[in-house]
């Protein structure tokens, strides 16, 4: 897989691409990242790339003239013509299921936005796809190229070794990861849980499943309702907020667990009923990060 990235700032990229899976998988030739430097693409004595926003305002925003002409140089490079994505606070929020969707394709053309943004001229004529990594402010798009480079990269086969370890990190199964340990097993007085130490491989795959389940529950409410739980896995994690002191008698913002399917697709009848019910009354979903949406940095 190729990336492209288009910034101000190339050498921003220097260290987090050449250490750990990254470098390994670009060496390995798994994965391609070059970046263009848009500045020198800008025209006149000076290499401008930004002015005053018409209209007046705060701040200064990227010339449309050299990315257009950047891209138009790097198109060629490879056959495959790329998805063309401008890293926005406009975009869409990164999240496990855009990885895999971008994974899927051969080619990433990364736009870093900076300053109070890109010339709306270049949304209209060149970009595909606007991404977003959350609702904060970071300094420029170059961050965010820098995780969601990182992100489709484990995607791609090869990049990481063990696929069992991608289907068990925190969100590749819409459910955060459950607690690791390792040697030794007593540390200063603090000791790994028995099921970890008996061998039962089901007891231990049985353990972690429900420990996943009650960790997104308490921590990441708002990825429980996407999940899909059993009857048991409904009644045991109820049990577990109640005994904590977190169930709907307590006035806690939970959301609900995620509604059951009907009976019939469950193979029972209408008259079924889940044996857990809904462990709290719905959190309103809160959007307040702060991020600001002329800021293309984030």
């Amino acid at each position: 897989m190729r990336f492209d990235i288009l910034t101000l700032f190339p050498r921003m990229f220097c260290g987090p691409f050449d250490e750990s899976i990254i470098a390994r998988a670009r060496t390995a030739g798994l994965i391609q990242i070059h970046t263009h430097n848009i500045r020198d693409y800008a025209e006149g004595k000076h290499k401008v790339t930004d002015d005053y926003p018409f209209g007046g305002g705060p701040g200064m925003v990227m010339k449309p003239q050299p990315i257009f002409d950047c891209l138009a140089a790097v198109r060629p490079l490879a056959p495959e013509p790329g998805r063309v994505i401008l890293l926005t606070p406009q975009g869409r929020v990164l999240n496990q299921a855009i990885v895999r969707e971008l994974a899927r394709l051969p080619r990433l053309i990364l736009i870093c936005g900076h300053y109070e943004g890109v010339d709306e001229r270049v949304r209209e004529a060149l970009v595909e796809d606007e991404i977003s990594i959350g609702d904060y402010i970071v300094s420029g798009g170059e961050i965010a190229a820098i995780v969601l480079v990182d992100a489709v990269a484990r995607e791609v086969p090869g990049v990481v070794g063990s696929c069992e370890s991608l289907r068990e990190e925190s969100h590749a199964s819409g459910l955060l990861e459950y607690p690791q340990y390792t040697r030794p097993a007593v540390f200063r007085g603090m000791a790994v849980p028995d099921i970890l130490l008996s061998g039962h491989h089901g007891e231990i795959a049985k353990w972690r499943r429900r420990q996943s389940i009650l960790r997104t529950a308490l921590r990441r409410p708002d990825l429980l309702a996407r999940a899909q739980l059993t009857d048991e896995e409904r009644a045991w994690l109820a049990e577990q907020l109640t005994a904590l002191g977190r169930g709907p008698d307590t006035g806690d913002r939970l959301i609900p667990l995620p509604p059951q399917p009907p009976a019939e697709a469950r193979g029972g009848t209408a008259a079924d009923t889940s044996a857990a019910g809904h462990v709290g009354p719905h959190v309103a979903d809160d959007q307040g990060g702060g991020g600001s949406p002329s800021d293309e940095g984030t």
